[in-house]
């Protein structure tokens, strides 16, 4: 079982592989930490010394916040830990507004039973030459 921190310090670099599988180039680990470090609230699930999960959130700090990032190693999926990340952080994120995110429609039930709902419409840019 995971024990979980709502901050990357003390997390290293070299803690964080395994993650964005799937992505034509991912972040390197360092990019990575540099990700958990920059964002408004984070939640990490580690399993003895390893990260296994990681959800992380940019907000206004008033009103808003976005849900950029949620992810656990393939080896610790089906285990409960994405949804704990996710209540974690929504406790952290509780005195906001609106707290919103872009899934894959697969994602929708997911993140349906955490209380979302799904919305009009998104959009977004993506940039692969800056990852």
């Amino acid at each position: 079982m995971p024990t979980y921190a709502n901050t990357p310090r003390g997390i290293r670099a070299e803690q964080l592989i395994g993650f964005f599988v799937g992505w034509p180039a991912p972040p390197t680990p360092e990019r990575h930490l540099e990700l958990l470090r920059g964002s408004d609230a984070v939640v990490i699930a580690i399993d003895e010394s390893h990260v296994v999960g990681y959800v992380t959130a940019v907000s206004d700090g008033v009103l808003s916040a976005f849900i950029p990032f949620l992810e656990v190693l393939p080896t610790h999926q089906h285990q409960g830990i994405a949804t704990e990340l996710v209540k974690r952080l929504l406790q952290q994120l509780d005195h906001l507004y609106m707290v919103d995110l872009c899934c894959d429609a697969g994602l929708e039930p997911f993140y349906a039973r955490l209380g979302f709902r799904t919305l009009d419409r998104a959009m977004g840019l993506r940039r692969r030459e800056n990852i």
